[in-house]
């Protein structure tokens, strides 16, 4: 059996069939003597009672390919990219020293970078403060809290969006703890930092319009799943604010179908933005059989 050299990573934006490719390369790289394993790095695949909504591998799926790091913290339970940071770690290293190969699969940019550098994160707020912003968010309006942080610091505040509700809240809870935000670029590139291991990064694009059209099918199915019910037991029992991040779950709340598509297609078309700005990133086309590629890329890189 070979023994792997190099992690692959598997990212992409929402809707673009990131699980679908894991599973058919780990079917090539079984056929050459190899034992793949997935390992997810979602920010909300982490959620155990959320898998229809954020699109865990189904039991199908999962009988092809096994996948860790899904649905293994409570829905009412906060999480973060700096816990998810050792499990990743200790789940990667661990493949590698078995002789397996471990593909890790995801969407969340940070979760990405987490799991495949030592990322230094900074510290997660005291507890309350987020909860106070996020009540303020909703009190007083986006708006006005992307204006505070611009009278606070305004160079964290041009470098976030006036729209994006998380990083607007994470700058405010950082000049709380006596932190600077990260300033202008600064994450946004997401390998600045060297990679633990030896990795192979193949990022999944796919024509815009298509995509969209993806994605509003893939809202549909998920809502014919019973994504709605499970967003109603979470929020029954008492979903944490991190698990209510997951795109879909206000929206369905609301029973907003088609808020939620727009949601989802707005997150995904800063995806696709930020994945063409990679540096070392193989880019390969989700419509053209990218599976049939990536281990023509291995073998290249592990020569």
């Amino acid at each position: 059996m070979p023994t792997p050299k190099r992690v692959i990573a598997i990212f992409g934006p929402t809707g673009v069939g990131k699980t679908a490719v894991a599973i058919e390369l780990a079917e090539g790289l079984r056929a050459r003597g190899e034992d793949p394993v997935a390992i997810s790095a979602d920010a909300l695949q982490v959620y155990r009672g959320l898998e229809v909504l954020t699109g865990v591998a189904t039991d199908e799926e999962r009988a092809r390919l096994e996948h860790r790091l899904v649905s293994f913290v409570p829905v009412r339970e906060s999480f973060s990219a700096g816990g998810f940071a050792a499990l990743a770690h200790r789940e990667i290293d661990a493949a590698l020293e078995a002789g397996r190969r471990p593909i890790v699969v995801g969407g969340t940019g940070l979760y990405l970078q987490a799991a495949l550098t030592d990322l230094e994160l900074r510290p997660p707020p005291p507890p309350g403060v987020r909860e106070r912003i996020l009540a303020e968010v909703e009190e007083r309006g986006l708006a006005a809290l992307h204006a505070e942080l611009a009278e606070r610091s305004p160079t964290a505040a041009a470098a976030v969006e006036p729209t994006d509700t998380t990083r607007v809240v994470r700058a405010l809870e950082l000049l709380e703890m006596g932190e600077e935000p990260a300033p202008v670029g600064e994450g946004s590139r997401l390998w600045t930092a060297e990679l633990r291991r030896p990795t192979l990064l193949c990022g999944l694009t796919m024509e815009r319009e298509r995509l969209y059209d993806q994605i509003d099918a893939r809202v549909e199915r998920m809502v014919a799943a019973g994504a709605a019910e499970e967003v109603r037991r979470a929020d029954a029992s008492g979903a944490s604010a991190t698990a209510r991040k997951a795109l879909g779950f206000e929206e369905l709340l609301r029973g907003d179908v088609e808020a939620m598509k727009r949601r989802t297609r707005n997150y995904a078309k800063r995806q696709l933005t930020w994945m063409r700005r990679l540096e070392g990133a193989n880019l390969l086309d989700g419509a053209a059989d990218p599976a049939g590629r990536l281990p023509g890329l291995v073998e290249e890189e592990e020569k």
